[in-house]
C-alpha cells in the first residue's frame, strides 16, 4: 500500500470509531512519534502479543 492509501484507509477507520477512543489514539501517535526507532520495534512486538492474547487479556481484566 502507497503512504496516500494508508492515510486514506487511516482516516476512514478514524470516522467509525467513538469520539473517547480518538483521544487515546491521539496520544499513541504522539508517543510513537517520540520514541527512538529502537523503542517502536518493541512496542511493534508489544501489539503483536496483545492482538493474540486478546481474550486471554480480557478474562484477566474480570
Amino acid at each position: 500500500m502507497t503512504r496516500e492509501e494508508l492515510k486514506y484507509e487511516v482516516l476512514k477507520a478514524l470516522d467509525e470509531i467513538p469520539d473517547d477512543v480518538l483521544k487515546n489514539i491521539l496520544d499513541y501517535l504522539k508517543l510513537m512519534m517520540a520514541l527512538p526507532e529502537d523503542k517502536k520495534e518493541l512496542s511493534e512486538k508489544l501489539k503483536r502479543i496483545l492482538l493474540e492474547d486478546m481474550d486471554l487479556l480480557e478474562k484477566l481484566a474480570k
